[in-house]
């Protein structure tokens, strides 16, 4: 299939059938790997066995370091922190599933169910915070994938972080859509206070039955209006993402988000357009074909639309909110309702945060945790 006609139909592959809990319907090989796999029916009616149960597996990344660095123009931050890769909530439409395939894992099922984790991330932080050349600046989580994905219940990475970060006043902005960031409302609102932390929480929709196959182990929508509210109780400066918009699936929602998100406290909003890089294009459409078939070509035609003419266009500037007719629509429409629900009014301040107080750990410090 060469994806120029999404309803064309080769007969004898075995068309997937959903995982419960799960937001992939196959484990594509990924672009590095010699072979290339898909399921065949044999017609001894493999076609139509129950696709085996799928638990999660945690495996130990032996990172060495921990801050991630870029120089993105289009991406306001230039360092990040990643404590899990993989993402067990399963979104279909996650641009960072091609990632798994580095690893020699799928981008499908694979990156939401083989999830790698950095149990030393907080040690490593206080290193890396230690060196004399280090300057700082505030640091992004949840860039990737959730910082607070169904792993942090286990592992509480994420919190060993933001105590490091506590502890030396180094300023934190956090992307999530997990109600589980209510969990270090202590930390972030005593950093909240001296102007050190803000955060985002991403609504894609607010009907739960599309957010459940959307992203299936993500919390509810409206766990994520609660947990608006929650941080806006705190004092911690919140926004809304509206991420992404799916044309002619979600994007009605658009002004709905919005209002729902300000009533609960946020300060702030943004929204991003669906893009689909990689193998994240061909594993959306499959989803499509399975969840919404009756909008599929709809769904695509709007999409490559707003990509010149693409599933995907990479361009700075432009891959997060698309161009043309659509994508221009799409823009008015939220800078109207973010006026009319006076959002943004102190972006700048929302997201300004303060560096000045940054206490690095002191040499003796490190050496005396070394023999703890």
């Amino acid at each position: 299939m060469d994806g120029s006609d999404d309803s064309e139909i080769v007969h004898n592959l075995v068309r997937p059938l959903t995982l419960k809990g799960r937001g992939a319907a196959s484990n594509m090989t990924g672009r590095f790997e010699a072979e290339q796999r898909q399921s065949f029916d044999d017609g001894w009616g493999s076609a139509d066995e129950e696709p085996p149960k799928r638990d999660t597996l945690y495996t130990v990344d032996a990172t060495k370091t921990i801050i991630a660095r870029n120089d993105s123009p289009d991406i306001p931050f230039d360092r990040s922190i990643n404590p899990y890769r993989g993402c067990e909530h399963g979104c279909i439409y996650c641009f960072a599933r091609p990632s798994h395939a580095y690893l020699g894992l799928s981008p499908g099922l694979d990156f939401e169910s083989r999830i790698l984790v950095k149990p030393e991330a907080a040690r490593l932080l206080r290193a890396e915070l230690a060196k004399p050349a280090y300057r700082c600046a505030p640091i992004a989580l949840g860039t990737n994938t959730d910082p607070y994905q169904p792993a942090e219940r286990k592992f509480q990475i994420m919190r060993g972080i933001l105590e490091v970060l506590r502890e030396t006043r180094h300023p934190v902005t956090i992307v999530t859509k997990s109600a589980l960031i209510q969990r270090d409302i202590d930390i972030l609102a005593e950093m909240a206070k001296e102007r050190l932390a803000a955060v985002a929480v991403s609504v894609t929709t607010l009907d739960r039955k599309l957010a459940r196959s959307l992203e299936p182990r993500a919390a509810t929508p409206e766990r994520r209006i609660e947990t608006i509210a929650a941080l806006s109780q705190a004092g911690i400066p919140v926004s809304v993402m509206a991420a992404p918009m799916i044309p002619a699936l979600t994007d009605a929602e658009l002004e709905a988000i919005l209002e729902r998100a300000a009533a609960a406290g946020a300060q702030g909003a943004g929204y991003t357009m669906l893009k689909l890089p990689l193998e994240v294009a061909p594993l959306f459409k499959e989803w499509l074909e399975i969840h919404a078939p009756g909008k599929a070509k709809h769904v695509m035609s709007l999409v490559r639309q707003s990509h010149h003419g693409k599933d995907y266009d990479p361009q700075w500037g432009t891959r997060m909110r698309g161009t043309g007719p659509y994508a221009e629509m799409l823009r008015i429409r939220f800078e109207t309702a973010t006026r009319r629900l006076k959002l943004n009014l102190n972006r700048g301040r929302l997201w300004r945060l303060d560096t000045s107080r940054f206490s690095p750990p002191s040499r003796e410090e490190r050496q005396l945790r070394l023999f703890a």
